[in-house]
C-alpha cells in the first residue's frame, strides 16, 4: 500500500489503486474474504497506514450460486467482442432470476453462451429491461469492462432511446421531470413522489399521431425501475397495454388486446470500455408492435 493513501479508509485506498474496480465491488470482495492485508480479513472502513501487503484472490471466483445455472435458452446478440455485448432482448424474458423466476432468464442463457461471465457480478449486466420491454441491452464481459460501463451510466454518457405507444394525444415533445420511489402502498410498483424520491427525468418527442395514442421516442436522463411507463403514466398518457400503470380501457379494442406494454429499446449508444470509440446501435420493432401500428394506420 503506497505511504501516501496513510490515513485512508482500506476501500478508499484500493479503488484509487484498482480503478478497474468499482468501489462497491472491492467492499463486496474484502466481505467476502477475497482480499486480504498482509494475510488477514480486514473490514472496508479499517485505515490504512501504507506499506501493507495487498493479496487479491478473485481472478477466477465466480458468483456465487451462478457456476450451475447455465440454460441453453436463444437469445439475440447483435454484436459481440472480447468486452462487451449488446443483447437485443425479446418481450416475456425476465433479465435476472428473481422470487417467482428462478431461471429461465437473460443471465441464465448468457451464462450458457458465454461460461466465463460466471466470474462477473450479475453475469456482467449493467442495466435491465422489464419483463415485457424488448429491446437492446449491453452486456459487458470483463470486470474492467462492468466497471467503465457502469460509470457511464451514473455519468449518464450511454443514450438510450426507446419506441413507446402512448394512450391519448399527445400535443407535442416534452419531458417528466418527476422524482420516483417505491408506491407507498402497492411495493411492487414506483410512483411519482413530491419528496424523498431519487431523481428521475424522461424526454418524449412525437413520432406519429393515431386518433386515440401516439407514437413518442422516449429517452432517458436517468435509469428508475419502470421509469417510462410511470412517467406518462403521471401525465395521463400511460402506455398501451400496460397492466400496471395503464387505464383499464383506451376505447380502441386493438389497442387494449396489446398484451404487454408497448415500449421496445430501439437505440443504444456508447463508448467501448477499451478502445474509446463511439459506438452504437439500433433494433427494428418486433413484429407485434410492428403490427399492431399497422393496424392503426390503416
Amino acid at each position: 500500500m503506497p505511504a501516501e493513501c496513510a490515513g485512508w479508509r482500506l476501500d478508499a485506498a484500493l479503488a484509487r489503486l484498482f480503478p478497474e474496480h468499482s468501489r462497491s465491488r472491492l467492499q463486496s470482495w474484502l466481505k467476502d474474504g477475497l482480499i486480504r492485508i498482509d494475510g488477514a480479513e480486514v473490514a472496508a472502513k479499517c485505515k490504512v497506514h501504507g506499506g501493507e501487503r495487498v493479496e487479491f484472490s478473485v481472478d477466477a471466483s465466480p458468483v456465487s450460486g451462478m457456476a450451475d445455472s447455465a440454460e441453453d435458452i436463444a437469445i439475440d446478440i447483435l454484436y459481440e467482442d472480447d468486452e462487451l455485448m449488446v443483447v437485443d432482448k425479446c418481450a416475456g424474458l425476465v433479465v435476472h432470476p428473481g422470487n417467482g423466476q428462478p431461471s429461465g432468464t437473460l443471465l441464465n442463457a448468457l451464462l450458457h453462451h458465454a461460461p466465463q461471465l460466471a466470474a462477473i457480478p450479475r453475469a456482467g449486466i449493467v442495466h435491465r429491461l422489464d419483463k415485457d420491454t424488448s429491446g437492446l441491452m449491453v452486456v459487458a464481459k470483463t470486470l474492467t469492462a462492468q466497471t467503465d460501463l457502469v460509470r457511464q451510466l451514473q455519468a449518464r454518457t450511454v443514450k438510450r432511446h426507446y419506441m413507446a405507444l402512448a394512450l391519448g394525444i399527445v400535443e407535442g415533445d416534452g419531458v417528466v421531470d418527476a422524482p420516483m420511489a417505491r408506491h407507498a402502498v402497492q411495493r411492487t410498483k414506483m410512483a411519482v413522489v413530491q419528496s424523498g424520491g431519487k431523481e428521475a427525468r424522461t424526454y418524449y418527442e412525437v413520432r406519429e399521431r393515431f386518433d386515440r395514442c401516439t407514437l413518442l421516442e422516449c429517452r432517458l436522463d436517468t435509469g428508475r425501475t419502470h421509469q417510462i411507463r410511470v412517467h406518462l403514466a403521471s401525465i395521463k398518457h400511460p402506455l398501451a397495454g400496460d397492466p400496471t400503470y395503464g387505464r383499464a380501457k383506451s376505447g380502441d379494442a386493438r389497442l387494449d388486446a396489446f398484451p404487454r406494454q408497448a415500449l421496445h429499446a430501439w437505440r443504444l449508444a456508447l463508448r467501448h470500455p477499451a478502445s474509446g470509440a463511439e459506438m452504437s446501435w439500433e433494433s427494428p420493432l418486433p413484429d407485434d408492435f410492428a403490427q399492431l401500428l399497422d393496424s392503426l394506420r390503416d
